[in-house]
């Protein structure tokens, strides 16, 4: 394999992405609500970064993290729409092999991130219901700066390894990708090498990321909810809990469906491969719509915000 003449794959310049292999014909009509997805997703993240800069009272941890989270969902929806919507409109299937490890880079760093931010999420939720005198010198704007870094760095760290195994490995098979983009399985399949260290690597890393960041989410919670029941009134205990309700929302929008999407992988061989690759586009883009719906529709300040912004306009 070391030689290049052996393969013109080997070290192939660009890969072909198929789109939803087997709904080719389909492709326009299925770019419908792709494209909606995508709208709504950019429209609600930059409504949530703009009324939480332009409203001072929600200048505090919580939305500073739903800040964070509004920034991956924004990167992570448009690391995969755009090219995907280039497919189905223009035929538009190659991408370079270094912008597609891009790709896959973002997506998975993005996604460890995203991970990381609703366990933030979970510590300040703690902090506010089980030691609400201390939270604002325990969660000061510093030590959330602070936080932020340490979940960039983690994603950035943790995943930078997933490019680098995927350039080593000789393709010497085909350059054909049957998905929609580049997803770290499906590029890593193509490789004809002993692919065994980038399996175990990623095994590691799923296990370091979801199994954990769901542990320590799972022990605020608990802690959450000994404080709640250790309220004197049931009014008191529905109030604390409804202040955890919209970050309880997002965690499921978040961990279920890609549990979902993580058993069709181990499952795949009973399924078709046009629903696993759709399954696989929509368990990314399912979060970003969500997230900002989500808070948008169970947090007063923000409908009180986003209500002063529309009669303001039209008054």
């Amino acid at each position: 394999m070391s030689d290049s003449n052996s393969s013109d794959f080997t070290n192939p310049s660009t890969f072909i992405l198929l789109g939803i292999p087997g709904l080719e014909a389909a492709h326009v009509w299925i770019s419908i609500p792709f494209c909606t997805m995508y709208t709504i997703a950019i429209l609600g993240n930059f409504t949530i970064l703009f009324i939480v800069k332009t409203e001072p009272s929600l200048h505090v941890p919580m939305y500073y993290f739903l800040c964070m989270l509004a920034i991956t969902d924004l990167v992570l929806s448009t690391s995969i729409v755009p090219k995907m919507l280039s497919i189905f409109w223009f035929y538009s299937r190659e991408i370079n092999f270094t912008a597609c490890l891009t790709q896959m880079y973002f997506i998975l760093s993005f996604s460890a991130m995203q991970s990381g931010i609703l366990v933030a999420m979970a510590f300040d939720r703690y902090v506010a219901i089980c030691d609400p005198l201390r939270h604002s010198t325990i969660l000061t704007n510093p030590m959330v700066a602070k936080i932020g870094l340490a979940l960039v760095l983690r994603g950035i760290m943790l995943i930078l390894p997933y490019p680098f195994l995927a350039r080593r490995w000789p393709y010497c098979r085909t350059n054909i990708i049957p998905h929609t983009y580049c997803e770290h399985i499906a590029v890593v399949k193509l490789a004809c090498a002993d692919i065994s260290l980038s399996s175990y690597y990623s095994l590691s890393v799923a296990f370091l990321v979801i199994s954990l960041d769901v542990f320590f989410i799972t022990m605020s919670y608990i802690q959450i909810l000994r404080a709640i029941f250790s309220l004197p009134t049931k009014d008191a205990r529905l109030k604390t809990f409804g202040t955890c309700g919209s970050h309880l929302c997002v965690i499921l929008a978040s961990y279920i469906p890609h549990l979902f999407a993580t058993l069709t992988q181990r499952f795949e061989q009973n399924m078709a491969l046009h629903l696993r690759v759709l399954i696989a586009n929509v368990y990314l883009l399912v979060p970003p719509i969500l997230n900002p719906i989500i808070y948008g529709v169970r947090t007063q300040q923000i409908q009180d915000r986003l209500l002063q912004l529309f009669t303001h306009k039209w008054t």
